[in-house]
């Protein structure tokens, strides 16, 4: 039988093999009107990822010549397949996917280039309302919806519940094999008796008292970097400009964000989420900048992903004679000038 902690390499395997069968399809970003478009994908669509919207909504990309064509990859596994299929130009996805594709034998390689999130931006969302204060203990015996295996978080829902004295094998159930855009509907039709979500579905839950929010995930967690924005070796080699120009877009973005009312934010970002409150949106953006979701800057720092390696040793999903260098993984070649760049 297969272990639950080998199902994240043999996961990627599989995404490699579909990227190499799709490999003749892909092609560059084109130029149209002296514009470049760039094919982005993001790992899932989430307020979470507000500065990517806000680059749209407010023509940052557009200020740097790009078109921006967006699609959602449901899973940061997908998102590089995507890319190393020639499918995407740009992914936003969990950084532990450079780690994985640095030890697999593709010949091309990605790297992150921009940092977007300082943290976890799941909450976990109870089916009943707790009689006192929630602790992490509450859950053993219990199921809760979560994320597939080696996705960053899973990762941190287990690393959480370990700090708790908690076997995440054998002390509860954590459902790991639902596809994202099923596992509120999953919680809905009653299975699960606690999900790990994501804003806005967080505050939706609430709202329609489906719901109660008993923890967020990247308070109990700490710092970490999350997501960023990933292109592969090749595509940076070969169109650098398009690379910073795309930096210096999610920059202004991040700028922006700390500096703007949410309720503003929400009503210019409101377009990418059709049926949603305005004014839920805009209590999920200040949930997030209240509770340090989001990075100031692009800028990464390597001591970080030595410590997101840590915690995927820990997870039993790299082995320590894995670890990749940051050289190898990321680039702060294009934040850095973004940011002295932009004042």
């Amino acid at each position: 039988m297969t272990s639950r902690r080998s199902r994240p390499a043999m996961l990627l395997t599989a995404a490699l093999m579909s990227a190499v069968l799709l490999a003749a399809c892909g092609r560059g970003p084109a130029r149209t009107s002296e514009k470049v478009t760039v094919r982005f994908t993001e790992v899932i669509h989430s307020i979470f990822y507000a500065p990517q919207y806000v680059a749209q909504a407010k023509g940052f990309f557009e200020d740097e010549g790009l078109e921006v064509i967006a699609s959602t990859a449901q899973g940061s596994d997908r998102g590089v397949a995507a890319l190393l299929a020639g499918t995407a130009d740009i992914a936003m996805v969990g950084p532990e996917t450079t780690v994985f594709v640095y030890n697999q034998d593709s010949p091309v390689k990605v790297k992150l280039f921009a940092q977007l999130t300082a943290r976890d931006g799941s909450f976990l969302v109870a089916r009943e309302k707790p009689e006192g204060e929630f602790s992490w203990t509450d859950v053993r015996g219990k199921s809760i919806i979560g994320w597939r295996p080696g996705s960053m978080p899973q990762l941190v829902a287990e690393a959480i519940l370990r700090r708790h004295g908690l076997d995440p094998e054998t002390d509860l159930e954590y459902i790991d094999n639902l596809a994202a855009p099923a596992m509120v509907g999953a919680f809905l039709s009653g299975q699960g008796d606690y999900i790990q979500v994501f804003e806005p579905s967080v505050s939706q839950l609430e709202q329609e008292g489906h719901g109660y929010v008993v923890s967020y995930l990247g308070a109990d967690y700490g710092g970490m970097p999350y997501t960023g924005f990933v292109a592969t070796d090749k595509f940076i080699a070969e169109h650098p400009d398009v690379i910073q120009r795309y930096t210096n877009a999610i920059y202004r973005a991040q700028k922006y964000l700390f500096e703007t009312d949410p309720k503003v934010v929400a009503r210019e970002v409101a377009q990418f989420f059709e049926g949603t409150d305005v004014d839920l949106l805009a209590a999920s953006i200040q949930r997030y900048r209240d509770e340090g979701g989001w990075v100031r800057t692009p800028v990464m720092n390597p001591a970080d992903y030595d410590a997101l390696q840590d915690l995927m040793i820990a997870g039993g999903v790299l082995q320590p004679d894995q670890r990749a260098p940051f050289d190898a993984i990321a680039t702060n070649q294009f934040a850095e000038e973004a940011v002295n760049r932009i004042k």
